[in-house]
């Protein structure tokens, strides 16, 4: 074969797929239709549990050396235009106050990394610049999908590069390419649910005086997002750079952005606009994740409302869950579970988080449906509209970017390769309640010399024995190994760590989630490692 996996699309989730793959020594090739990536306005924050997993691999300190500088304030306003008083200021910690916040909470409550705004456009070349690094991995743009085949032995891709068409030959393939992925059509999977929900405009400018000019006399400070309150739903966004700025609204024209910008701020600036495009609304997710060694990820399965910020976030979190099963099938290890699990674990995810969509985006809805002509008027209906439209976004706004427990609270139920238990604690989108339950993320704790329970972990399987515990795990051991798999065993005699994770003994996968817990060695040893394993 030329390549053990080929990547369609190279996005912020194709590029993470590859790099993860790349350091795990699996030779994969990523292909891209586009000459380079592209200045364009996409998704604009990593969230908490993302930057975990880039912290995993090495990424998590370029990312923000890239993104928006720690010092800059997170603020969401509800705003009339940037040259008036704010209806409504919702304060968010900075990324520097973040982690603060981070280094000083240890009840398992907090992320090991608090978020970062980075744009698109400047996280794409960051992850290209690595994944080509890689010796494992071999990047190709200009280089087109046109259409593949497969069978019970590998994937057999057809591609256009140059002018010239080739054919790429690999075990697996991963269509990470978008809402209109190719692969995706190729294989007659359809998405369903909500489309088409809004038509809206979105324009990205190069303003260079405008954050620096904020507050401008009574108006809003420096912050992340300001919501116009008006009847187009204008929504304006400071990007990494605090240079840059991207504005929605529901305008007929190109041109009228222009016009929707300038009044938004309400006060003269010099500005560029560089380019401006429809975008349509949609809460859709695919009917498979899978057909035979075709795997589908990100944009391809699952298209949210970016009200949350979960769309981005769940594709990356798709790559690194395929990724690891990936890799250990190819080295041989890994059972047919393991890649089944891929679509019974995130197509749950995707569900989920459309579901959290849905809710910030009708929050949303609820309080700019409160807004009337007379808002800006000095009289009794007009004070009147402007406070009560704030007090309900006082409550909406908030379900947008309080998103914390679809973030990190996801669990993985029924899954066939976590040794499952009926019930287990409830879903929550804007809370975060930490648990060992299997199929969660294990909750970030501090240790007593200082280091994070989630750095001292090793690549692979390990088995946790918490609070110095005299379980004799043997048998638990010895049937991991049997399966060659990597699995390591870490004592932890912490108290503080036990308190928290609540059980003595627990057994990891690779990518932190619980696989099985319990206080006193296993019954039936044997049957967790197979079901950990894929076997």
């Amino acid at each position: 074969m030329d390549t053990h996996v080929l990547i369609v699309g190279a996005g912020p989730v194709g590029l993470t797929l590859a790099i993860d793959l790349g350091k795990r020594g699996v030779k994969c090739t990523l292909i891209e239709q586009k000459d380079a990536p592209q200045f364009l306005p996409k998704m604009e924050r990593v969230n908490a549990r993302t930057m975990e997993m880039y912290r995993r691999i090495g990424l998590a300190d370029q990312i923000r050396a890239a993104g928006l500088r720690g010092d800059c304030p997170m603020d969401v306003y509800v705003v009339l235009s940037l040259a008036e008083p704010p209806l409504l200021r919702l304060r968010y910690p900075s990324v520097n106050e973040a982690k603060d916040d981070c280094r000083v909470t240890n009840d398992g409550t907090g992320a090991l990394e608090p978020y970062q705004l980075i744009s698109q456009y400047s996280v794409e070349p960051l992850l290209k610049k690595v994944a080509e690094s890689l010796p494992s991995v071999n990047v190709r743009f200009s280089t087109e999908f046109v259409s593949f085949t497969q069978d019970e032995k590998g994937v057999s891709a057809t591609v256009k590069s140059g002018g010239k068409t080739e054919t790429i030959s690999a075990a697996y393939l991963v269509g990470c390419d978008g809402g209109n992925s190719p692969v995706r059509k190729q294989l007659g999977i359809k998405l369903r649910g909500e489309g088409g929900l809004m038509d809206l405009r979105q324009a990205l400018y190069r303003c260079d005086e405008l954050f620096d000019m904020l507050p401008r006399g009574n108006g809003p400070g420096r912050g992340r997002h300001y919501h116009v309150a008006d009847d187009k739903a204008t929504f304006l966004i400071m990007q990494d750079s605090t240079v840059h700025w991207t504005l929605h609204s529901t305008v007929g024209s190109d041109e009228e952005m222009k016009t929707q910008f300038e009044k938004a701020v309400g006060f003269p600036v010099k500005y560029e606009m560089l380019s401006c495009a429809p975008w349509k609304q949609n809460l859709l997710v695919a009917d498979r994740y899978r057909d035979g060694r075709v795997f589908l990820a990100g944009d391809a399965v699952h298209l949210v409302i970016p009200t949350g910020g979960l769309g981005m976030n769940t594709g990356v979190g798709d790559a690194f869950d395929l990724s690891w099963k990936l890799a250990a099938t190819l080295q041989g290890w890994g059972g047919p579970n393991l890649l089944g699990s891929y679509e019974h674990e995130r197509r749950q995810v995707g569900e989920r988080n459309i579901g959290a969509s849905r809710y910030a985006s009708l929050g949303r809805r609820k309080w700019r449906s409160m807004y009337r002509s007379n808002i800006r008027e000095n009289t009794l209906e007009g004070r009147q509209n402007r406070e009560s439209l704030a007090n309900v976004a006082d409550i909406e706004q908030r379900k947008t970017n309080e998103m914390i427990g679809a973030e990190m609270g996801y669990r993985y139920i029924d899954s066939p390769i976590i040794m499952d238990i009926p019930g287990g604690p409830e879903h929550l989108f804007r809370e975060y309640v930490p648990t060992t339950w299997p199929g969660a993320r294990l909750p970030h704790v501090w240790l007593n010399d200082g280091t994070a329970m989630q750095d001292r972990l090793p690549e692979g399987y390990t088995l946790l024995k918490l609070g110095s515990t005299k379980a004799d795990t043997a048998g638990l051991e010895k049937a991991m190994r049997s399966f060659d798999a990597p699995f390591s065993v870490m004592d932890v005699p912490d108290q503080i760590a036990r308190e928290i994770y609540g059980y003595d003994l627990i057994l990891l996968r690779p990518d932190m989630h619980i696989v099985w817990r319990g206080n006193h060695a296993p019954e039936d040893p044997a049957e967790i490692a197979a079901v950990a394993t894929g076997h």
